[in-house]
């Protein structure tokens, strides 16, 4: 009888378990189990099968995954570890089940439904060079999933493996900002506010011409502004509310996720000197349409438009138009259209909040200002740009000071704009001002509760302070109007729990964070090093020393970075770190022992 031959298959394989799966038991061994089935029926199966996967088998709390694709699969473990990150964020942190999760592809060996092989042990041992909520994926993986998806890869270098003889390439993958709002499988719905609660949708962009989006983003984004200044309202900020932009997504499950019972959406065409814009406004509870109009008007006029939307919106929800919010959304911000177009692009710059796009903001700020030297929305957004701007400068004071200069214009020229009183806040601060720097944060958010941005500022002012509950009450509340925030609301979260002494989660906000500069990788470290993972620690040391020859000479870029990192000591051979914190200004204490000396 001929001997049977080995069935093999090329595939993409995924193994994960949870976290301390151990520890959990001990704690709460029934509990533990029901979240864990809870998490695979509401999150884990379903998600594995919209994305083509088969569940080979589960053991405890490990799974094997199979995938036909590379793509695919790295595309399920980025969704299943947002998903659990939001399921977290609402629980205790003995609570919280986290997944390490391991990608590798390659020829499998087929025993009935069981596969195995060294390429399933690959993926294995990528899973346990993970940390907590990570993904790490093998080179093969990289070179067909890289440039497919909205996620980056950072490359970790060969690794020698257990049970392997050779190494094995490592990365470790993470989903970009504008792919974590849509991978969600499944998350607890948000509770609606006590008072009428709207987001509003990116305008979709019908004029033919991809470039004018920036036009359409900014209509919304002006009602938004103006609908925000209702105290009687809860608005979600525009991060959240354009997170869904392109995306095939029933009304109600925006309103699910964003936790709101109003959506607006919309779109608008711009030809020579004419604009059409079309608006309706949907129950997201019901799904029925409330209200729906149609605009088709002389460019010029587009404030007045967007008045009429605004007050439309207003007088179809349950709440009063206050006389005061009215007078103020029929003020026309600037008579110059160009003036206006800077900054609508200079505000798209700002939002990707990298170096280059905070400089090139700041260009086109500046242009605006040039035009119209009286448009308050062009002096605020160009103070935030040098605020913003001022590790990049040389003169620190210089840029304080400028962004100081416009953030007051801005004050004056709209003397109820919540934004440009927040900026002035930060720049009041950075300059030593502290009681000054408060009343104007605190001025910001009696000005505009719904500003999700002067929420924010106000909560990480509290934090330099070392008043740390207040600090949690406004960052809590910036993150609700905007749950799908810009990069630096993670970070001022970090530095709230990181001064709390809460290290996982301070470093758990870090890892949303993109990108990663050197001041991010250096708190990322210091968490690390508290809580004992000191070979990680080390890992981040290295990009902070390339990326900072003399990094700890002086280094204080800024009275913000400054009040924490004031004194950065990094030895050359990138083993040991310190952050000193004088005074304790934010209750920061030294970090001890961050890498000590190899063993």
């Amino acid at each position: 009888m001929a001997e049977d031959r080995v069935h093999r298959r090329l595939a993409a394989i995924v193994v994960a378990d949870v976290v301390g799966y151990s520890r959990l038991i001990e704690r709460d061994e029934e509990g533990t189990r029901a979240r864990l089935r809870s998490l695979h029926a509401e999150v884990i199966d379903p998600r594995i099968a919209a994305d083509g996967g088969r569940m080979v088998k589960t053991t405890g709390d490990g799974i094997l995954v199979e995938f036909g694709s590379a793509v695919d699969a790295v595309r399920n473990a980025l969704a299943i570890q947002t998903a659990m990150s939001g399921r977290n964020d609402a629980l205790p942190e003995d609570r919280r089940i986290v997944f390490r999760i391991g990608i590798n592809v390659g020829d499998v060996i087929v025993e009935g439904a069981d596969i195995h092989g060294d390429s399933v042990n690959v993926a294995a041992r990528l899973e346990g060079l993970c940390g907590p909520g990570e993904v790490y994926v093998s080179g093969t993986v990289y070179d067909q999933a890289a440039g497919k998806l909205a996620a980056t890869f950072e490359d970790l270098g060969e690794q020698t493996v257990k049970n392997i003889a050779k190494p094995v390439r490592v990365y470790r993958t993470r989903a970009r900002l504008e792919e974590t709002a849509f991978t969600v499988a499944t998350t607890e719905p948000l509770a609606l506010p006590d008072k009428p609660s709207i987001a509003v949708l990116a305008f979709e962009n019908m004029s033919g011409d991809p470039e004018q989006a920036y036009f359409s983003d900014g209509i919304a984004e002006d009602i938004i502004t103006e609908l925000s200044r209702f105290h009687t309202l809860f608005v979600i900020a525009r991060n959240s509310s354009f997170a869904f932009r392109n995306q095939d997504i029933d009304v109600k499950e925006v309103g699910h996720k964003l936790g709101v019972q109003y959506v607006v959406e919309g779109s608008v065409r711009k030809a020579t000197s004419r604009v059409r814009i079309t608006a309706q406004l949907v129950d997201a509870t019901t799904g029925h349409h409330i209200w729906a109009e149609r605009y088709d008007r002389d460019l010029e006029d587009i404030f007045a438009v967007q008045d009429e939307i605004t007050e439309a919106i207003v007088s179809a929800v349950p709440a009063r138009l206050e006389d005061a919010v009215r007078e103020r959304a029929e003020r026309k911000p600037t008579a110059n259209m160009t003036a206006y177009d800077y900054c609508l692009l200079g505000t798209q710059q700002l939002l990707a909040w990298t170096p280059e796009s905070i400089v090139e903001a700041g260009r086109l700020a500046q242009q605006a200002v040039d035009l119209d030297p009286r448009f308050a929305r062009a002096h605020a957004l160009l103070a935030a740009t040098h605020l913003w701007v001022v590790p990049l400068q040389a003169s620190r004071e210089g840029a304080l000071a400028d962004a100081q200069r416009h953030a007051e214009t801005a004050a004056a020229l709209d003397d109820e704009d919540s934004w440009s009183r927040a900026i002035l806040g930060l720049a009041r601060y950075e300059l030593g001002h502290d009681e000054e720097a408060e009343i104007q944060c605190r001025r910001a958010v009696e000005l505009n509760p719904n500003d999700a941005d002067a929420n924010a500022i106000l909560g990480v002012l509290m934090v330099y302070f070392g008043r740390l509950d207040e600090g949690r009450e406004w960052i809590t509340k910036a993150m609700r109007l905007n749950p799908f925030p810009p990069s630096w609301y993670h970070w001022y979260r970090a530095l709230l729990e990181y001064s709390s002494q809460n290290y996982e989660e301070a470093a758990s906000a870090i890892r949303r964070i993109r990108p990663l500069d050197r001041w991010h990788r250096a708190l990322l470290a210091a968490c690390y090093a508290q809580i004992g993972r000191i070979e990680e620690a080390r890992t981040e040391l290295p990009p902070i020393c390339s990326s900072l020859p003399n990094f700890g000479q002086a280094d204080t870029a800024s009275r913000r970075t400054g009040t924490i990192f004031s004194n950065v000591f990094v030895k050359r051979d990138c083993r040991s770190l310190k952050f000193h914190n004088p005074g304790s200004r934010a209750t920061f204490s030294d970090i001890p022992r961050l890498c000590r000396a190899s063993r």
